[in-house]
């Protein structure tokens, strides 16, 4: 063989292998891209990973699905059977992130490393508030205490007890938080431990679930990824809540899961759901075909409904508004409704005027806010509104964010503000509430109603199972 041609040969196999190499990915981020999927565990929770109306929701959901976006792949979710199996899972790098609300603890930072912190909780203790409100530690002896396996919530009892022999526990092998908390909420057992934020949100639907006090210091709660030698993983994660942080998506996020999550009393949640059962039969149908003709879910409109009336459809303010939709006079005649006193014609006409709302907002105003948005419309009138956002833009804030906006709509009964406005002076503190209640309502009727959905499953199932198994017994011969 010549030179020149072993030559040419050479470079050729090398130039193959050049390429050939140039296609292997070379860290851990590379990787990823290059497959196309951010592997992802997590777990079933309000605070994290869950089946809503429009779809999975959660905060760590969110999350995980901005990152998947910031890298652009697509995010595959996995629930390990148990909180300890996630953990270990994490630990042994069976997946690229654990995004499941896990505190930062020195002794999972010995088995895993954590991305920036994103949210911060406080571990409180849980009783049923037809007990008496224990004031310290020590007055728990004479109840059963239950926390969950592999919860961080043991290492912080352990450290307690070192100051208080008498403190004891059980450690549920299989009940996760929540379902402790459904356990305290039946009655089964006397306390338990949870983060504040999934308190913050359980208590919604546990309304007899009371917090006696807060346990340790503040705790962080932040990402999880195997430890290992590439860094390249958690310096994208670090950037990426950076720049979250930065341009307050992360802040946004959470007020999206948490901002009215308080927003009802233990009365106002007694009330609604005495109401639920009292009031609300004879018109759900009008509020589900409402929902069906303008494509909305129909126990929003309901939710509004509420916060309007209570169900009430002879309701009548002094301002003249009336009926179960608390209708104007103006807005009635707009929308051909004739008397505003009839439930069908007060819910259709309302949900219409909604749904109007909605359309009529900016194009670049995205979901939720602008459900949100349409809202406090509803409420104070898109003119009022839009001054909210006027004086939101001015003032460095988003204008099409309910986040910044709901701050600034306030200052449209403050005589310093509300003069530099197109419409003036209006109760700018009413529309603010009037949303937040809305949204508690609403989420407290999802659960109501999905609830006895479950119920009204297991029921049926359990009476399948019953009849299959009578007719055995009936063709079993008898000897």
């Amino acid at each position: 063989m010549t030179r020149p041609r072993q030559l040419i040969i050479g470079c050729i196999a090398f130039l193959i292998a050049a390429s050939f190499i140039a296609f292997i990915p070379r860290n851990k981020l590379a990787k990823i891209k290059r497959s196309g999927t951010l592997h992802v565990l997590t777990r079933v929770d309000p605070t994290t990973y869950y089946q809503s109306p429009d779809g999975y929701s959660g905060l760590e959901y969110d999350l995980v699905l901005l990152f998947a976006e910031h890298l652009g792949v697509e995010a595959k979710f996995e629930i390990p059977a148990t909180f300890p199996q996630l953990l270990a899972d994490i630990a042994n790098g069976k997946a690229d992130i654990a995004a499941a609300g896990l505190t930062v603890t020195p002794l999972r930072k010995l088995h895993m490393t954590f991305a920036p912190s994103y949210h911060k909780v406080n571990e409180q203790l849980v009783y049923r508030s037809d007990h008496r409100r224990p004031g310290t530690v020590n007055d728990l002896s004479k109840g059963i205490l239950e926390v969950g396996k592999g919860t961080s919530h043991i290492d912080t009892l352990l450290a307690l007890k070192k100051g208080n022999a008498s403190l004891d526990w059980a450690v549920n092998d299989e009940q996760d938080t929540s379902g402790l908390l459904y356990l305290l909420h039946e009655g089964l057992i006397d306390y338990t431990v949870a983060d504040s934020n999934q308190i913050l949100l359980i208590r919604r639907f546990y309304p007899d679930l009371n917090i006696a006090f807060d346990l340790g210091k503040p705790q962080q709660l932040a990402w999880a990824m195997p430890i290992s030698d590439d860094n390249s993983l958690n310096e994208e994660v670090e950037r990426f809540f950076k720049r979250i942080i930065a341009d307050k998506t992360l802040a946004q996020l959470i007020e999206k899961h948490y901002g009215h999550a308080n927003s009802l009393n233990y009365v106002d949640n007694c009330t609604f759901r005495e109401h639920k059962k009292s009031r609300l039969p004879q018109y759900q149908k009008y509020f589900d075909q409402a929902g069906k003709d303008h494509g909305l879910d129909w126990r929003l409109l309901a939710a509004i409904g509420y916060q309007e009336s209570h169900w009430l459809d002879n309701a009548m303010s002094p301002t003249g508004v009336e009926g179960i939709m608390m209708l104007t006079n103006d807005t009635a005649k707009l929308l051909n409704i004739k008397n505003r006193k009839d439930p069908e014609e007060s819910i259709l006409g309302g949900a219409r005027y909604f749904k109007q709302r909605i359309q009529v907002m900016a194009d670049d105003i995205p979901e939720p806010d602008r459900t949100w948005f349409a809202l406090a419309s509803y409420n104070v009138g898109t003119g009022h509104l839009q001054d909210a956002r006027m004086l939101t833009e001015k003032q460095g804030g988003d204008p099409n964010k309910w986040l910044d906006v709901k701050k600034h709509l306030p200052l449209l009964s403050d005589p310093k503000w509300y003069p530099k406005t197109q419409y003036g002076q209006a109760r700018g503190d009413e529309p603010v509430h009037y949303v937040e209640n809305i949204r508690g309502y609403y989420d407290l009727l999802v659960w109501l109603t999905e609830e006895n959905q479950i119920k009204n499953k297991a029921m049926a199932a359990e009476k399948i199972v019953v009849e299959a198994q009578t007719t055995e017994e009936m063709l079993t011969p008898l000897y």
